[in-house]
């Protein structure tokens, strides 16, 4: 058995993970500050991928990223590099629709935080970077891990995007979705149903990771409560 599409999906759900818990933090902690109307209009706008079909999103990383398109084409001819139909394409991807839920998430979390303990720090004259990094981000710390471990399932589990700005080719492109898909075109069902089962128990085994972070938590809670 072929072991790539296992490999190539989790490296790129980890680097796809890695740019949206930066990306979604930075996103939900400017968004908590605005004012309500345009609080609103930027959800619209953040969140949209994860409503629209991953074809379409696909579609338009295409138009964006294709070798004929301005970035595309810029790319190749100053950098050599290929934006579409390679393996790193799939992280371009797998970040658009993994993005809306760590920036959902995170701005929950955010909204929820005591913004008194921000204010009694800078009392203390202590910096802003300090605050967010040793106060405010440890109080939020059960959002945001909630948001990476969803934001790593969504990544390893995308296919419709993935399968048309990254394609299908074994040994190089090749995801465990995508490899599920063309095992079963192929009429290969005993191969699909293979993957399948490592898909679903990967899958179980995040959302277990994310059960067992929550019960931590209200234990934490409860415990510091006592």
């Amino acid at each position: 058995m072929d072991w790539y599409p296992l490999y190539n999906s989790i490296r790129i759900a980890a680097i796809s993970t890695a740019a949206v818990f930066f990306l979604g933090i930075f996103a939900a902690h400017a968004a908590a500050k605005l004012p309500q109307l345009a609080k609103g209009v930027l959800d619209v706008v953040l969140t949209l991928p994860l409503v629209l079909p991953p074809t379409v999103v696909g579609w338009l990383l295409l138009m964006l990223l294709g070798p004929r398109r301005p970035l595309g084409e810029w790319f190749q001819r100053v950098f050599g590099l290929r934006l579409v139909m390679t393996w790193w394409s799939a992280v371009f991807a797998a970040v658009v629709v993994a993005f809306p839920l760590m920036y959902r998430t995170a701005r929950g979390a955010f909204e929820s935080f005591d913004m008194t303990l921000i204010e009694a720090g800078q009392t203390l004259s202590l910096s802003n970077t300090y605050l967010f990094w040793r106060v405010q981000m440890p109080c939020c710390r059960q959002g945001i891990l909630a948001g990476t471990v969803l934001s790593f399932a969504r990544a390893l589990g995308e296919y419709g995007a993935t399968s048309m700005i990254a394609g299908y080719t074994p040994g190089r492109t090749a995801t465990i979705s995508t490899t599920v898909y063309q095992l079963w075109r192929t009429g290969d069902d005993s191969g699909a149903m293979r993957w399948v089962l490592v898909n679903i128990a990967l899958s179980a085994l995040f959302l277990l990771a994310l059960n067992l972070l929550e019960t931590r938590q209200q234990s934490e809670k409860k415990g510091g409560g006592g």
